[in-house]
């Protein structure tokens, strides 16, 4: 087998410019999400995977469907290469992204390389996988090497809002189903668990009134206010339990968006916020999500309006529920030969953490697929500036990443 990773090694480093353009043009097709129209891209990679031999099938998600979801447009991948009798291996990596913000030095979807790092949004999380994934696969298959089993690519569109058309529809209507899977992660660590995500918008409904007379109305902000007071001590009850596992904390929650009022000199009649309950594997997530609404009503309900004013109205809807990521005993072979090619190749021991991000890998593993995340990537979130200006990949972390997994799926399906 050493013979053989040499010969893969080789073979990503003779294509690694190839390998660097692949992943430039795939940066150039914006996936901003929302507004979420996302085929284009899906199309492109298509068009670029058939030039290297790779057919792609096509799964568009019907469009009401997509609308329904709060996004504009969703065509999911799946390459699907059979090698003979044995287990499927899914790599999954996603291609929809936050939209880029303020503050860049370069532009987000030029795919610009400078002293070895290649800026763009999207180059660390998760284009970056959709390139180490195919080459991957490019380089096993040039060993033409009996092997055993298949791969399949799946590059889907919906991780920025939850997954459920993206992978989620692909598994729901039986277009795939492996045994074995590895999603788009960073190069120097092997994640086998993760935090879940409850998501929930509260509408605070008062009673306008002109601000030179406030007693006339309820004051939704103020309403809004006295709710948020009750979640954040909720939240610092949370940060006193901790997670058994490694590199998950504990639980917490956050406010990430508030709006409401119709004008400066008016009492505001309604607002709006949006909060973000992140859960640790050990949570049980109905129990997590009937207490915060406990605590909402509680709130609620010791709001005194003034005399004669109405009490408050609040409406809470769920927007998303994503179960943590709990690891299944069938990812030790993963686990096992991306630890051992990636110590090898990085020179440093590659640990098996959980992270407190939520994927759509754990709609896999819902479904008794074990999996792990792996990919091309640095150490943290921050190190790759995903989510913020100047998101860069370390070309270097992409070339091991890629024959990383090139040397385990040799493992695997030989």
């Amino acid at each position: 087998m050493t013979t053989a990773y040499a010969q893969l090694d080789a073979w990503i480093d003779q294509h690694f410019d190839e390998q660097v353009r692949f992943l430039q043009e795939l940066v150039r097709v914006p996936t901003d999400t929302p507004p979420g129209n996302n085929a284009p891209h899906a199309e492109r990679t298509a068009q670029l995977l058939k030039g290297f031999g790779l057919e792609a099938r096509a799964f568009p998600v019907p469009a009401q469907e997509v609308k329904a979801a709060g996004l504009e447009s969703i065509t999911n991948l799946i390459v699907r290469r059979e090698y003979g009798a044995g287990k499927t291996i899914a790599l999954n990596a996603h291609g929809d992204v936050v939209p880029p913000g303020e503050g860049w030095t370069h532009d987000p979807y030029g795919g610009t390389v400078v002293d070895g790092q290649m800026y763009g949004r999207a180059t660390a999380v998760s284009k970056s996988d959709f390139s180490s994934f195919t080459f991957a696969v490019r380089a096993l298959e040039s060993l033409k090497a009996p092997l055993k089993g298949a791969v399949e690519l799946h590059f889907t569109y919906d991780e920025e809002f939850g997954g459920e058309m993206g992978p989620g529809w692909l598994l729901q209507h039986g277009h795939t189903k492996p045994d074995l899977m590895i999603a788009a992660g960073f190069s120097y660590q092997v994640v086998t668990a993760h935090n879940g995500c409850l998501q929930m918008e509260v509408t605070v409904q008062g009673e306008m009134a002109h601000a030179a007379i406030p007693d006339s109305g309820t004051d939704a902000l103020q309403g809004a206010v006295h709710i948020l007071e009750a979640l954040y001590a909720l939240n610092a009850e949370y940060k006193k339990t901790s997670s058994q596992v490694e590199g998950i904390t504990h639980p917490y929650l956050n406010v990430g968006q508030i709006s409401g009022g119709t004008n400066t000199n008016v009492v505001p009649g309604k607002v709006v916020f949006k909060l973000d309950r992140r859960m640790i594997p050990e949570e049980n997530p109905a129990e997590v999500e009937a207490s915060i609404r406990q605590t909402i009503a509680q709130a609620a309900a010791s709001f005194a309006p003034p005399r004669g004013g109405q009490a408050l109205n609040v409406d809470v809807r769920r927007m998303l529920l994503a179960h943590a990521m709990k690891p299944l005993p069938g990812n030790q072979p993963l686990v096992a030969a991306i630890q051992k090619h990636g110590q090898a190749l990085f020179g440093e021991p590659i640990p098996a953490v959980g992270t407190p991000l939520y994927t759509d890998v754990r709609l896999y593993v819902e479904r008794d697929i074990p999996g792990v995340i792996y990919g091309a990537g640095p150490r943290t979130v921050r190190e790759s500036h995903a989510k913020r200006a100047d998101e860069r990949l370390d070309l270097e972390d992409l070339r091991r990443a890629t024959k990383v997994v090139a040397r385990t799926l040799l493992d695997l399906l030989s």
